[in-house]
């Protein structure tokens, strides 16, 4: 029996692909458990909608990531950190300093996109990496002064 995976299973596929099993594993485990449909004409041609559709979708954040890496470029934040001795911070910069310091310049951004390639615990120039989408990044100076 030809059956589709809702769900990645290791000795069969991954979600999407049409495979044959037995009749009694199909209709005893995978479709109860839903873990697969019937491979019927009907539910193949949803399938393939399904996938145009999550490819348009794809398309359409990666082009609203683009867009937004537009904006970040040449962008430098300035967050001010009270130091003490040799200008150490208190503390470090964290990714919610430049959230915060970015959606007071109008870009609004998640602080887990957000990547330190190392930790920022002292003042001067620092650049870090926004991954807004699997294939998009972007570098943001961030600028550390005195308060």
């Amino acid at each position: 029996m030809k059956v589709i995976l809702k769900e990645e299973i290791p000795s069969l596929g991954k979600v999407g692909d049409i495979v044959e099993v037995r009749k009694g594993y199909a209709r005893n485990f995978l479709i109860p458990k839903k873990k697969a449909l019937e491979a019927t004409e009907r539910n193949i041609k949803t399938l393939e909608m399904e996938k145009i559709l999550a490819k348009l979708k794809l398309d359409r954040e990666k082009a609203k990531a683009q867009k937004v890496a537009e904006q970040l470029r040449g962008i430098t934040c300035i967050i001010e950190q009270k130091v003490g001795e040799d200008d150490k911070l208190y503390g470090s910069v964290t990714s919610m300093d430049v959230v915060k310091k970015l959606e007071s310049q109008g870009i609004s951004i998640d602080r887990k996109k957000i990547h330190f390639s190392q930790p920022i615990k002292r003042l001067g120039d620092f650049t870090i990496t926004i991954k807004l989408h699997p294939e998009v990044t972007a570098d943001v100076t961030v600028r550390v002064v005195k308060a």
